[in-house]
């Protein structure tokens, strides 16, 4: 994994993180605009790699502000290049423009009342995890920059990412597929920011962590063959769903005592099992879908070791066979400790020193990593529920809610950070 080590800060960068410039007029009138693009996204949500019309408008507004744009990135992802007054570093700023199948249960005067299609069924389409709000932020963000122009030392890419909850089946996409297309190349990208809004995060607050923050995503695939029989005579056969039910039991063992857990979180997770058509026949075969969550790289590689060992052998134990197959859904998203430490100092000037937490890893991840195993990057959260609120709704529910007051923060956020990082040292 590609490492650059930022170094230690000069005193000349702090300064400057800690002062920065004075844009509180301009985060005041793209305020109504970020909301009201928010709301229009939010009611027309697009799936994983067919967010045609999401990424039309988007590039729609970066032309409008004269930034050089390149669309059909990873299918649908958009591309802005912003060169300030003057040379220097090039930093990227991303969002993520994509929406999940649900159906959205709420009253909102903007909801979704999109349809589609997903794995061949009809399903509600529903900006269920805030992406919409990400990609209004950073909208309002470009429009800021574009400006202010005379206060940029270097250039601000600005990626509208598609696909970030997954492409679909066998399809590329995501963050992976725009790294593989060059993406933070030409020119080429010093250091990623991105951020992630959170409806159990109050309004006003951002919380972080240095390194591994978000778990990476593995999923994966156990094959139990068994031999079929009748259901009154279980030794005449195999049965690959008691073979299944012990290979369960024994995962949860790697995570319960092989796993040091005091030094980063752990998860292996069944979420399906299909097998049998009747009450009283002992099936064939057994298959098993879940999920792995690690963050950390050696841990990572010993419970993927261990689940492909165990498998096979407990099967072998009760007479079957079974097979393991895992792949990567996302990496770890990691922040390099040296670019959060020059970067606080920004996010406390904006937010205000205790709104600014420290937080502990997630177990839910993110394919901003992709970005992160290339250059630096600084992924955070940004609050966006009602202070007071005792019982938000979580990500990729029906019900979830955002309350637009956090925009301008995340605003606020994005474009103080990019100038800090661009500007420091000059």
């Amino acid at each position: 994994m590609k490492r650059n080590i930022l170094g230690l800060l000069s005193l000349f960068s702090i300064v400057v993180a800690a002062q920065g410039p004075n844009l509180e007029k301009d985060y005041a009138a793209i305020e109504s605009k970020v909301i009201e693009w928010r709301h229009d996204i939010h009611q027309n949500p697009e799936l994983s790699n067919r967010e045609f019309k999401t990424a039309e408008k988007i590039a729609n507004h970066l032309k409008s502000l004269g930034i050089e744009v390149t669309t059909g990135i990873a299918h649908t992802g958009v591309i802005g290049i912003l060169k300030g007054n003057r040379p220097g570093k090039v930093v990227a700023l991303r969002a993520d423009i994509d929406a999940l199948p649900v159906t959205e249960r709420n009253d909102l005067p903007f909801r979704s009342n999109v349809t589609s299609e997903f794995l061949g069924e009809k399903v509600g389409v529903m900006h269920a995890c805030g992406h919409d709000t990400h990609t209004a932020i950073l909208m309002g963000v470009a429009e800021v920059l574009a400006n202010n122009k005379d206060k940029i030392k270097g250039t601000v890419k600005f990626i509208f990412q598609p696909a970030e909850e997954g492409p679909p089946p066998g399809e590329e996409g995501g963050a992976l597929l725009m790294v593989k297309e060059g993406v933070l190349k030409n020119p080429d990208v010093d250091a990623i920011f991105g951020l992630h809004i959170n409806s159990q995060t109050p309004v006003g607050t951002i919380r972080f962590k240095m390194g591994g923050t978000l778990a990476a995503a593995q999923s994966f695939t156990i094959n139990v063959k068994g031999k079929q029989s009748h259901g009154s005579q279980p030794w005449s056969g195999v049965d690959p769903i008691l073979i299944s039910a012990k290979i369960i039991d024994g995962l949860q063992t790697i995570i319960s005592r092989e796993a040091n857990l005091t030094n980063e979180a752990a998860v292996i997770t069944v979420g399906k099992i299909k097998s049998g058509v009747r009450s009283n026949i002992i099936p064939e075969s057994a298959e098993m879908l879940g999920t792995i969550r690690t963050l950390d790289y050696d841990m990572k590689d010993h419970i993927n070791r261990r689940m492909k060992e165990m498998v096979a052998t407990i099967a072998k134990a009760y007479g079957g066979e079974a097979t393991c197959e895992i792949m990567d859904a996302t990496d770890i998203t990691f922040n390099e400790p040296d670019l959060v430490k020059q970067m606080l100092p920004t996010l406390k000037r904006v937010a205000g020193n205790e709104n600014v937490i420290a937080q502990k890893a997630i177990t839910g991840a993110e394919d901003f990593s992709y970005f992160q195993r290339e250059v630096p990057g600084f992924f955070f959260f940004l609050g966006g529920m009602t202070p007071g609120n005792t019982t938000p709704y979580p990500h990729h529910t029906p019900d979830f809610l955002i309350d637009d007051a956090g925009m301008q923060l995340g605003v606020k956020a994005m474009t103080e950070i990019a100038l800090d990082y661009l500007n420091a040292g000059q």
